[in-house]
């Protein structure tokens, strides 16, 4: 996982509500590129690339990256199923592998990207190919606030 060039504010905590998710553009290059959940207090932040076919966006809308019950992360081009703390797929095509994670730390209630993993290339037209359709249904194990 590389540095960031210094922390990098994304957004504050009260930004992203409690058990939501949002996609993040932090090289201001075309679609979001990072992903961040929040569960209370802390915060788990992932590439925006399904591990079953690199540079497929995970999301099926604009921050559409959890279930309808919000307790996994969804592929919506493969339908896998990913637990929340730790990007591990418990479900689909890519079962056993697990999400790029980001190093995030949440700092007087600030998310801050401190570590990024390299970006995958996309296909063409940045989708790598795979549809959209909607669902069905701290740095290292999350970044927790330091208040």
């Amino acid at each position: 996982m590389e540095k960031a060039r210094g922390p990098q504010r994304l957004c504050r905590l009260d930004d992203i509500p409690d058990g939501e998710a949002r996609g993040f553009l932090p090289d201001r290059r075309g679609r979001d590129r990072i992903f961040v959940v929040r569960q209370g207090g802390r915060v788990h932040g992932y590439l925006d690339s399904c591990p079953h076919h690199p540079g497929a966006r995970m999301a099926w809308r604009k921050d559409g990256y959890l279930t309808v019950d919000g307790t996994r992360i969804r592929c919506a081009g493969h339908g896998a199923l990913f637990r929340i703390d730790d990007g591990l797929c418990e479900q689909g095509p890519c079962l056993g592998s697990a999400l790029a994670r980001v190093g995030l730390v949440v700092r007087a209630g600030e998310i801050l990207l401190v570590a990024m993993p390299s970006l995958p290339d996309a296909a063409p037209g940045g989708s790598a190919g795979i549809a959209r359709r909607p669902p069905h249904g701290r740095v290292g194990a999350g970044a927790g606030s330091d208040d």
